[in-house]
């Protein structure tokens, strides 16, 4: 690829002075003089570097830490269903192993545990707050970006790594979720990290680097399961296409990568699969206590074909749509998902294009072009993942492809620019700058009363960058081409990624930016659904209300504020949490929850896990969580839950949350409540329907 033959001469790493190594495999020493040079090394960056490059590089690291650590408490828990669970894990270690959704481990979350460990090892270190759980999120942006910019730079210019970095860190999707809990953080960063090492593999042929790789994407399966397993077929295929060595040789290398994927991510399976179930938590959004069904079913297959069991309500169920949205090959490209990551993904499909074509010429061997591929392949393999999965989709999922499309359209964009002494190349740049520029404004005006100057200011931007770029190269009007061009592709994301920032954002369903016409979710939680399994918002079936801490915008399904819902289940009164959120608790009825609570093994319990959420973080005691997320889980049965009660176990039951789901779950929880409501005394505190199971 000879237009991107120029970057790869500056982006090769130097090597050290006698020592025939690179600057990552010199020889190690503790000697003060080593100390004293790879201090300097990290402020001054590599030798023979242009002296601008590691301040810039550490510049960009810094706006990305402020960026994503600003106002960062201002979503207090933000999703109570995963902070809940780290506050159990920060006081119970068992709890902490199997992901348990409270201290007293009566059921886990719907995912595995490993994004848990950090944010509760923070916690564990710091105490419970917004701060402790949030942090570590924000660092791993941080860190994700710092590793774009160096897989970047191993073979190009420090411009085009800065490019990739910044492009990920102005990513709205990913300002949105490297400040928020879900599991989607962690896996981003160990995705990126497993592209970095096979890259590395490719470019040494050792082993090793691949096996880590392997170690990486298990312990990402750790994080979401299945969804980690999207990028194998293209780290596989790349490896196989570009490693300088034998079929034979590369084969036994991709083999020793999937053991140590098996390895790296069956440990704590087999642990849990093989544990008998009477001494471990209910495995949540099972429906027969089992990971391997949770795995390939709720999370896993059903994913793509829609059929999960025990989940709110069917998927997209193809052409025809469904909650979850219309399944397509547009689909990354409607209503909010759109403004999520789709600003760039246009033209990041014509740059992959185009550079492959320019690079047509290149070795099998290029770690260039390998860079291209893994990075474009994943875009292309994720994308069409979540374009057509029929089950359970939300906009936030698409944080997955944010390192893609950076680099992707880095090195593409570089591509381009090394070759626009050819007209054609300076034709298709123009295209993608005025298409992309054309794109924003069509994004924009979906929010229709949101800085209306706006898309007027990206357009004019477009239209001059695409005249600057069609004219022939001239070394005088190449330092405003590129700024200009700049401006136009990155102002309409950057003021998104700024407007979720200074946006506080809570719930178990959240997007970024403005809210747009049409769309799910708002700016921090989502709009209500209509027509739920079993009835309207708030009856069995329905969802109940969220309440929105203060300083956030946006409710929960039926939620109207910050006084808590109006959902029930069947034969309670008003609860406070809701299936999507946990709500405010009073401080009379977290006082009665908390007084004598340690002569219990719960101190109450709660349908649904983000009410029983709700009430566990406003008090730091056990609250059973009634049928998992979706209250449909069979934990505990109804026979169970007697024994509890008659045991003395569980002191309260507090009415509301959400009942037992359609699609095949079980009713469980519905049976529960009934039981509750028919043979004890209902009580209102905080206008809270409770009932004490010790009377």
């Amino acid at each position: 690829m000879n237009a991107m033959s120029t970057t790869a001469t500056t982006g090769t790493p130097s090597v050290l002075p006698g020592s025939g190594a690179t600057p990552s495999e010199a020889a190690p020493g503790h000697s003060p003089g080593r100390v004293r040079d790879a201090l300097r090394r990290i402020v001054r960056g590599r030798e023979g570097a242009a002296r601008w490059e590691r301040p810039a590089l550490l510049g960009l690291l810094a706006v990305t830490a402020l960026l994503y650590l600003w106002d960062l408490a201002a979503s207090g828990y933000a999703n109570s269903f995963y902070s809940a669970a780290v506050q159990a894990g920060s006081v119970n270690w068992e709890a902490f192993f199997y992901g348990s959704s409270d201290a007293a481990n009566s059921i886990t979350v719907d995912k595995p545990p490993a994004s848990l460990w950090i944010m509760a090892l923070s916690v564990r270190l710091f105490g419970l707050s917004s701060w402790s759980i949030l942090v570590p999120e924000a660092l791993m942006g941080v860190a994700t970006v710092g590793l774009v910019y160096a897989t970047v730079r191993r073979r190009f210019s420090a411009q085009t790594a800065l490019l990739a970095g910044g492009v990920l860190a102005i990513t709205p999707v990913a300002a949105l979720m490297f400040r928020f809990n879900n599991p989607d953080a962690l896996l981003v960063l160990l995705l990126t990290f497993s592209a970095y090492l096979t890259l590395r593999g490719i470019e040494s042929g050792r082993v090793r680097w691949v096996v880590w790789a392997g170690v990486a994407v298990g312990f990402a399966f750790l994080t979401k399961q299945l969804q980690a397993f999207l990028i194998l077929p293209v780290l596989a295929g790349v490896y196989l296409a570009a490693a300088p060595l034998s079929w034979r040789k590369r084969f036994g290398h991709l083999f020793a990568a999937l053991g140590a994927v098996v390895v790296s991510a069956g440990w704590w399976v087999a642990i849990v699969e093989l544990v008998p179930a009477s001494l471990r938590p209910y495995i949540g959004g099972s429906q027969t206590n089992s990971f391997l069904e949770l795995t390939f079913g709720y999370n896993g297959l059903g994913r793509l074909t829609g059929d999960e069991t025990g989940s709110v309500t069917g998927g997209g169920g193809g052409a025809g749509g469904g909650m979850w949205g219309q399944t397509g090959i547009l689909r990354l490209f409607e209503n909010e998902i759109g403004g999520q990551i789709a600003w760039l993904l246009p033209a990041a499909l014509v740059l992959f294009a185009v550079a492959l074509v320019l690079g047509r010429g290149m070795v099998r061997t290029d770690a260039r072009r390998a860079t291209l591929l893994v990075f474009g392949g994943w875009l292309l393999v994720t994308a069409l993942a979540f374009s057509f999965m029929a089950g359970i989709f939300h906009a936030y999922y698409t944080v997955a492809l944010a390192p893609a499309l950076a680099v992707t359209v880095a090195v593409g964009a570089s591509a381009l620019w090394q070759a626009r002494d050819r007209l054609w190349i300076r034709i298709v740049s123009a295209v993608v700058v005025l298409g992309t520029g054309i794109w924003a404004w069509a994004l924009l005006d979906r929010a229709t009363d949101w800085l209306p100057w706006l898309k007027v200011a990206v357009l004019v931007a477009s239209l001059v960058a695409a005249v600057l770029l069609v004219l022939p190269p001239r070394r005088a009007l190449a330092g405003a081409t590129i700024a200009v061009t700049l401006v136009a592709a990155l102002l309409a994301p950057l003021a998104y990624t700024i407007q979720t920032v200074t946006t506080a954002h809570t719930g178990s369903i959240v997007t970024a930016g403005p809210t747009v016409a049409g769309g799910m979710g708002g700016p921090g939680g989502a709009r209500g659904f209509r027509g739920a399994p079993g009835g309207a918002n708030g009856g069995p079936g329905g969802f109940g209300g969220q309440a929105t801490p203060p300083g956030a915008t946006g409710t929960a399904p039926g939620g109207t504020g910050a006084t808590g819902g109006t959902g029930t289940a069947p034969g309670g009164g008003g609860g406070m949490g809701s299936l999507l959120g946990a709500g405010t608790v009073g401080s009379q009825l977290a006082a009665l929850l908390k007084a004598d609570a340690s002569s219990y093994t719960w101190a109450a319990a709660a349908v649904g896990s983000n009410s029983a959420a709700g009430y566990q973080l406003a008090t730091q005691e056990a609250v059973m969580p009634i049928g998992g997320f979706n209250g449909s889980d069979p934990s505990p049965t109804l026979a169970q839950f007697q024994k509890y009660v008659s045991e003395g176990r569980i002191h309260y039951f507090i009415a509301g949350g959400v009942g037992g789901r359609a699609n095949g779950g079980s009713s469980a929880s519905s049976q529960i409540a009934a039981w509750v409501a028919d043979t004890f005394t209902a009580q209102t505190v905080d206008g809270v329907t409770v009932y004490d199971l010790t009377e």
